[in-house]
């Protein structure tokens, strides 16, 4: 343990999605503010944190070993995040781990931290944390979640069981993050939560305030809201539901992003109710088409799941020909693997693995074949690209296409007289199945 003349050292591990690295944004910016000093190495630290994910048996493993890891280089460990949900399973590996909580359980963790390494003597008013919190995003962009929790009950999913129901945030706080977040040099927020759509549906859209003015609790409200902000604005884990028509107007006129991440899961009637999702695809390839009507620079990236229980060559062809007629722009992929506890598990006609790997691989010709001739229509067009970084070859940067991480860059070789969170105007002139390359015009 430190000293007392000493500032405490904290250890920190963040594992998973956007969702649970704002999950360690929060708990960081509370520990720096209480005096706490975080580090980047096992040996420094007089305590490690490792926010684990626990959604699928890859995520589960990878948090086991992350735990493991933490613990034979400095010993002393307290999980938290969505495997914290199962403290049993954890105990069973690593026993030796001090304490076990649950996804956003911040105060729970700030309590532990404070048993094995007492708060130091600081003074809050002189803290040098920035207004805007500790990001562990480049300083141009951040994650903005809007709620917790979720009301679907997917068979597949067990993020209801690990975090909860729907339980939105309330407006003017979500507002006032992104005010202080812009107000601090952040050029784009990714607007995120288990269902950004269904944000206020908890609450029956309830009025809010913000800047002493009404507004409504959801998602085409806070959208109208955060345009105001003049940065760029970009939506994830949107469902199709038919009030997402009406956010299609702000991205047609540049007040919001022209991007809509939109986690379909799949095309088959029979595997789509054996998941358990809402929607049907016929509404959802009229409302594709509709969208692209009113703002045909709109991108549209999706997930699905292949080999699914019960899913037949016949299913899978269907999803085929979906992808096919929707020509969506970006696409990820997963092979269906049981999740430990997960309702799909009790499923009947499990597909063999060989079966997954082939039916994932053509999946994936047919994507990046559709991906490719997209990105191809862009050739000679002028875009705009936010500069994430500048290395030795020249900056790679993102178009409003582009969410970070998950989709393609903009590659602007020996362009080196930019910098990150700047926004250029970028004359494209390659391009591949992923990502682009160009130059920087006036």
């Amino acid at each position: 343990m430190s000293q007392t003349n000493q500032v405490p050292k904290i250890g920190f591990v963040s594992l998973g999605c956007p969702k649970n690295l704002v999950d360690s944004e929060r708990i960081l910016t509370e520990l720096r503010t209480e005096g706490y000093q975080v580090v980047p190495t096992y040996n420094d630290a007089d305590l490690v944190i490792v926010n684990t994910c626990g959604f699928i048996d890859s995520a589960v493993q990878e948090s086991l070993e992350a735990i493991g890891e933490a613990l034979d280089e400095n010993g002393k460990v307290i999980v938290t995040g969505c495997l914290g949900a199962k403290e049993n399973q954890i105990r069973e590996v690593h026993p030796k781990v001090l304490e076990i909580t649950g996804p956003h359980s911040y105060e729970q963790v700030l309590s532990h931290i404070h048993h094995y390494v007492p708060k130091p003597d600081h003074n809050p008013f002189i803290s040098l944390v920035p207004e805007q919190g500790v990001k562990l995003t480049p300083r141009h962009y951040a994650y903005l979640k809007i709620s917790e929790g979720c009301n679907h009950r997917c068979t597949f999913c067990i993020i209801p069981s690990m975090r909860g129901d729907l339980d939105s945030r309330p407006i003017g706080e979500v507002l006032n993050e992104a005010k202080r977040l812009v107000n601090a040099g952040v050029k784009e927020l990714l607007v995120i939560s288990q269902d950004t759509s269904a944000y206020g549906v908890d609450t029956k859209h309830q009025t809010g305030f913000w800047d002493g003015m009404p507004v409504k609790t959801s998602m085409v409200s806070l959208c109208e809201q955060l345009a105001k902000l003049g940065i760029w604005v970009r939506l994830h884990y949107v469902y199709p539901y038919p009030h997402v028509d009406d956010v299609i107007p702000l991205m047609a006129e540049g007040k919001i992003l022209p991007y809509l991440d939109i986690p379909l899961q799949h095309a088959s009637p029979k595997v789509l109710k054996l998941m358990k999702r809402p929607g049907s695809v016929e509404r959802t390839l009229e409302r594709v088409k509709r969208w692209r009507e009113i703002c045909p620079e709109l991108t549209l990236r999706s997930t699905f799941i292949v080999g699914f229980p019960g899913e037949t060559e016949e299913d899978f062809q269907m999803l085929l020909d979906f992808l096919t007629e929707a020509r969506l722009d970006r696409v990820g992929c997963f092979k269906y693997s049981p999740v430990d506890g997960a309702k799909a598990n009790e499923l009947a006609d499990q597909v063999p693995e060989e079966v997954k790997e082939e039916r994932y691989h053509r999946f994936m010709k047919l994507q990046q074949q559709i991906s490719t001739e997209r990105l191809q229509e862009k050739i000679g067009k002028v875009l705009l690209v936010m500069i994430d970084e500048v290395d030795e070859e020249g900056a790679i940067g993102r178009s409003m296409a582009d969410a970070p991480e998950i989709d393609g860059a903009v590659y602007l070789n020996e362009q080196f007289d930019v910098e990150p969170g700047q926004i250029v105007r970028v004359l494209i002139e390659h391009a591949d199945e992923y990502d682009l390359w160009g130059t920087i015009v006036e």
